[in-house]
Parts: structure tokens; C-alpha cells; sequence
């Protein structure tokens, strides 16, 4: 069997383009791995940081607060208190405003976004790790490590 001229020069930059393919993927490889420690070793604030998380506060408890609007945006943050109550907390740190009752205090506003059960039929739902709450938020006390979050729920 005998080869063409265009056989044999289709072969042989077949192989050249399967050589630079080969080289390009092993360097792009070695490159990877050179900059995986990196990423890994940074340290948790930096980590808190590049995921969109803001500390606020002072104090020996800490939990994380997450703020969800009507548009289903979340926003996190890592709060640090030496209040009693998640409900204190949040007040000092002027994440979430309302209004004081028999029943304690109703929230009206949360992150600055403020829902009017009147007018929209909306209104702030408090959650203690993911589970609806059994407590107002002035009424629950911090549990270090914690999640408490409030979500615009209708109504």
C-alpha cells in the first residue's frame, strides 16, 4: 500500500497538531497546580470575604445572620456579640428596626429593606437553622456558631 504525497503530509501534521495539544494541556496542568496551594491556604477571613460574608460586632458569641429579600437575594453576616438575644444583636448592629408589642418586637425592616404586611401582603419570617423559629427574635437567645435568618415570606 503506498502513501500520497497528501496522505503523508496530512499525517505528519496530524501528529504535529497532537504534539502542541499534549504540550499545551500538561503546561496548563503544571500551572494549576502551582496555584491550588494558594487558593487553599488563604486564610478564613479572606475565605469569609471573597464569599460575600461582612463581620460586624465585638464580643465573645458569634453566629451568622442571613438577610433574604423578595427578590430571593441573600445576604450573609458573621455577627459577634455579647448581647443575650439574637434580637439585641441584630438592633446594635442596625440589621433589622420594628416596632415593640404585647408580643414583643415586630419586624418591620431588615437590612434596610422594610415589608408592610397592609400593602404588600409581605412580612419578615425569622428562622433559627433553617428550621421557622418557636421564639421571637428578642426572645431567642444566642447560640455560638448558629445560623438565624430572616426571610421576606408573603403572606
Amino acid at each position: 500500500m503506498t502513501m500520497t504525497k497528501f496522505t503523508k503530509i496530512l499525517s505528519v501534521l496530524l501528529c504535529l497538531a497532537l504534539v502542541v495539544a499534549i504540550a499545551v494541556f500538561a503546561t496548563g496542568c503544571a500551572n494549576k497546580k502551582t496555584e491550588e496551594p494558594s487558593t487553599t491556604a488563604a486564610p478564613a477571613t479572606t475565605e469569609a470575604a471573597a464569599e460575600g460574608v461582612t463581620e460586624l460586632g465585638q464580643g465573645e458569641k458569634k453566629f451568622t445572620f442571613i438577610a433574604k429579600d423578595k427578590d430571593g437575594k441573600e445576604t450573609t453576616f458573621l455577627i459577634s456579640s455579647d448581647a443575650a438575644t439574637v434580637g439585641a444583636a441584630l438592633l446594635d448592629n442596625g440589621l433589622i428596626a420594628g416596632d415593640e408589642s404585647d408580643y414583643g418586637l415586630y419586624v418591620k425592616t431588615v437590612n434596610g429593606t422594610t415589608l408592610d404586611y397592609d400593602a404588600d401582603k409581605m412580612y419578615w419570617a425569622f428562622y433559627v437553622d433553617g428550621a421557622y423559629a418557636e421564639k421571637g427574635v428578642d426572645a431567642t437567645e444566642i447560640v455560638d456558631g448558629a445560623t438565624y435568618s430572616f426571610v421576606a415570606t408573603e403572606g
